[in-house]
């Protein structure tokens, strides 16, 4: 969902506060209805028995408790986001190391240098070059070859220059 915990977190926020629905597979505690309804479980009283200093009292306890159970919520979120953050980082390292575990003992990593990767476009590309191309005894400009074949111009010169080098 993000590149980063704090990232997923602002997201998240931005797009609950816009009314999209999020639904987590492995982390449904985090699913946007289970926030929705911990801001609906507010306790929403605001006592007046008479006696100010009590009421302030309850009042403030009751307004404490609630903001808790929000930032409670948003704790669950950010805790689950850093650990999907943790879990990427990881899967990183663990590439890493195996790549470098691969290269010492003798495996071929990527494609070796200097060896040109044939496909089955490039075959049929050069085929049209060679009977259609001017330079090579065809009637099409390299402009209207490049239209034939579909290529762009850099992989269009490159295979002709590969033609040339083969013959």
């Amino acid at each position: 969902m993000s590149r980063n915990s704090q990232e997923g977190c602002e997201l998240y926020e931005r797009l609950f506060n816009n009314g999209i629905t999020i639904e987590f597979l492995k982390e449904p505690h985090i699913n946007t209805e289970v926030y929705k309804q911990a801001l609906q479980n507010q306790i929403k009283i605001k006592l007046d028995t008479g006696n100010i200093a009590t009421d302030e009292l309850m009042n403030s306890i009751i307004e404490a408790l609630n903001k808790y159970t929000i930032e409670l919520a948003k704790e669950q979120i950010q805790i689950a986001f850093d650990q999907a953050e943790k879990e990427v980082q990881d899967l990183r390292q663990r590439t890493k190391e195996g790549i470098i575990t691969a290269k010492l003992n003798g495996k071929q990593i990527g494609q070796r240098k200097g060896i040109k990767l044939i496909t089955k476009k490039s075959i049929k590309a050069k085929e049209i070059i060679l009977k259609h191309s001017k330079e090579f005894d065809g009637t099409l400009n390299d402009i209207e070859c490049m239209k034939l074949t579909g290529l762009t111009r850099n992989t269009y010169y490159k295979y002709k220059r590969e033609l040339k080098e083969n013959i």
